[in-house]
């Protein structure tokens, strides 16, 4: 079963003299932290979703949860919510390509094409991922101008590898 909440906005400003920032000094902050590179996959009517995303993380180890923020207007996230299932694709550092494509409003069948794909427990996983974590759907949550994403971890295969990330508004490898 899916979750879905809303909760109020708090106020996280609330002494005197304390000014939210706006949300470009938010983005300039947020660039100096480096991010790994994902694309997030779910199996679509008729063919395969994917977005790049950069707001993923491990949730828990007990049960096993997958964190992943999409924008609300994501085709993937509408592949997620139908399938109920979805992937995280951590990308090598080789990976630059098929981040700059995930990333585009392109229609996912040009997003797939020369991509290697392989399916792990009915989801569509990146041949070429450094890690893929296959996940049910648990939770859609509020979060700004993004839907929050929580899923149960069914299956994963990690190899060796330099990851990709993203800092300061470029893809980099990890050195």
């Amino acid at each position: 079963m899916v979750k879905t909440a809303r909760t109020a906005a708090a106020s996280y400003f609330p002494f005197p003299g304390m000014a939210a920032p706006t949300p470009n000094e938010f983005r300039a902050a947020m660039a100096l932290v480096p991010t790994p590179v994902t694309v997030v996959t779910a199996p679509g009517d008729q063919v395969a979703a994917g977005a790049t995303a950069s707001a993923v993380a491990s949730l828990s180890l007990d049960p096993p949860l997958m964190l992943v923020c999409l924008d609300h207007q994501s085709r993937t996230l509408d592949a997620v919510r139908r399938a109920g299932r979805f992937a995280v694709n951590v990308l090598a550092a080789q990976g630059e390509e098929h981040a700059r494509t995930f990333a585009t409003q392109s229609p996912h069948e040009e997003k797939w094409r020369d991509v290697p794909l392989a399916e792990r427990g009915g989801v569509p996983v990146l041949g070429e991922a450094l890690i893929w974590v296959v996940c049910e759907l648990r939770d859609l949550l509020d979060g700004g101008d993004h839907t929050i994403v929580t899923g149960v971890v069914e299956e994963l295969e990690a190899r060796e590898g330099v990851p990709l990330l993203f800092h300061q508004g470029r893809y980099r490898a990890l050195e």
